[in-house]
């Protein structure tokens, strides 16, 4: 009988699906990110293993797994895997597309608001019962979203989920970069730019690019000087495509108006200098959180799992793999 292991503790919907299957499987009940020399042991046996984004798989774990076939990520985003080794080592890797896009669009407008309209400030000044009646020069002034030019480095699902957002409620001008053309930006109605010129003219600028070599640190105070007077930056894509001493540095000096941040160069801990910077808006890592989107992550997972371990193809690979296990 094939073995999973399952890192973390997910949606019971998702377990009644291994069950279904007849699949057997080990649950970390401690609900604790993978530890190797803790859970060796069960990782020895696994023909499959479940994880989170904040599991690092890399080819020692793989290698402590010589029975392993797939390595089901719950998330979009698999820079916690070691994807080169994996298919190096016959292993497949999926991942969970498509199910979260909406809902993270929806936090990026969230943040996007809530950072121009300084939501944050304004409530922690009510909730402190400084509120005495309206001015026409309230403390709380912010910037208008409504027509401006919003710049989205990385067009794909959440990218363009945003874009329509931007296009269809707020009459925003649109701009985007990335490696490559996007095939539905002249449909929506998007303008394809050079970086450069996204820096100089975005009012609003969106992160929705994977982490990689081409990313990391794709934002330093370089890039910050170069941009538009006071722009408001969005991040729900991954922490270290910011270089965060150097977003601190240009929000301190007003480089920036502002920052919503979803993610952060290293998870779980911010910058300590962000918490104390009134046009920062920060969340946890919140963009897919609504019970029914990490729902159907959890059973996306899992149906590759039983996919590939009933000798069928994963439904949602990311790497090719030549010759399987």
């Amino acid at each position: 009988m094939s073995s999973i292991f399952i890192t973390r503790k997910i949606f019971d919907e998702a377990i009644a699906l291994l069950d279904g299957a007849g699949l057997d499987y080990w649950h970390n009940a401690a609900d604790t990110p993978l530890d190797l020399p803790k859970m060796g042991a069960q990782l020895a046996e696994a023909e499959a293993i479940i994880c989170l984004l904040t599991d690092k798989v890399d080819a020692q774990v793989m290698d402590a797994a010589p029975n392993l076939k797939i390595i089901a990520n719950t998330a979009v985003g698999y820079d916690n895997i070691d994807v080169a080794a994996a298919a190096e080592r016959g292993i497949i890797v999926t991942n969970t597309p498509g199910v979260l896009t909406e809902c993270t669009a929806d936090l990026t407008f969230a943040l996007l608001l809530a950072a121009a309209r300084r939501i944050v400030e304004a409530d922690a000044y009510m909730r402190a019962g400084k509120f005495e009646g309206w001015e026409l020069f309230q403390p709380h002034l912010g910037v208008d979203v409504y027509g401006k030019t919003l710049g989205i480095v990385g067009m794909g699902r959440i990218g363009t989920a945003v874009a329509r957002r931007a296009l269809h409620g707020f009459n925003m001008k649109v701009l985007y970069n990335g490696p490559r053309k996007a095939p539905q930006a002249k449909s929506l109605g998007v303008e394809y730019v050079s970086f450069l010129e996204l820096l100089f003219e975005s009012d609003f600028i969106s992160i929705h690019a994977p982490l990689n070599r081409a990313t990391r640190h794709m934002f330093t105070l370089h890039e910050f000087k170069m941009m538009k007077r006071k722009p408001i930056l969005i991040n729900t894509a991954r922490g270290p495509i910011i270089k965060e001493d150097d977003l601190v540095q240009a929000l301190q000096q007003g480089l920036i108006g502002g920052a919503g941040l979803d993610v952060f160069e290293e998870e779980p801990i911010a910058h300590p200098s962000l918490a104390g910077l009134p046009n920062v808006v920060m969340v946890p890592h919140i963009g897919s959180a609504t019970t029914a989107t990490r729902r159907r992550m959890a059973m996306m997972a899992v149906e590759n799992v039983v996919s590939v371990l009933g000798g069928r193809r994963p439904l949602n690979p990311v790497n090719r793999v030549l010759s399987q296990k």
